[in-house]
């Protein structure tokens, strides 16, 4: 499986293009994906998704403008478990999944959080570029 991003380079420093890159392997080594999977950075929000979005074809999109990348990190994580249920647990596209509450979005919302406290945990270097500056 190979993670291929596009856009990257438009929303991030060289030091936030690491970490996503690193955090990316993490995924994949904690919730691993047999296909690609494509990963564009967009700079603002469409009408068909508010932060992220999983499209067919293994696409995931990443509203990575004006926001912190720990909130990058944490939409990236969660259309990778949707990718996942689509790869190794059935869904298919033209399922109708519920939006609030239901159980994929339940999960994808339980294992982001899951994932990012994790990573922060076995890659502390990474801390001060995953929040930001604070004040």
């Amino acid at each position: 499986m190979k993670a291929c991003f596009k856009n990257i380079n438009k929303f991030t420093t060289p030091e936030q293009i690491e970490v996503v890159q690193e955090f990316t392997k993490f995924l994949q080594s904690n919730l691993p994906l047999n296909q690609d999977v494509y990963i564009t950075f967009v700079p603002e929000r469409s009408e068909e998704m508010t932060t992220g979005v999983r499209k067919a074809n293994s696409q995931i999109f990443v509203l990575a403008g004006q926001r912190l990348l720990i909130d990058v990190l944490r939409t990236l994580s969660h259309e990778w478990v949707h990718e996942y249920q689509h790869q190794k647990m059935g869904l298919k596209d033209d399922d109708k999944i519920q939006d609030i509450g239901g159980p994929e979005e339940n999960m994808a919302n339980v294992l982001s959080g899951i994932f990012l406290k994790k990573f922060n945990k076995e890659y502390p270097q990474y801390t001060k570029i995953i929040f930001g500056e604070q004040n």
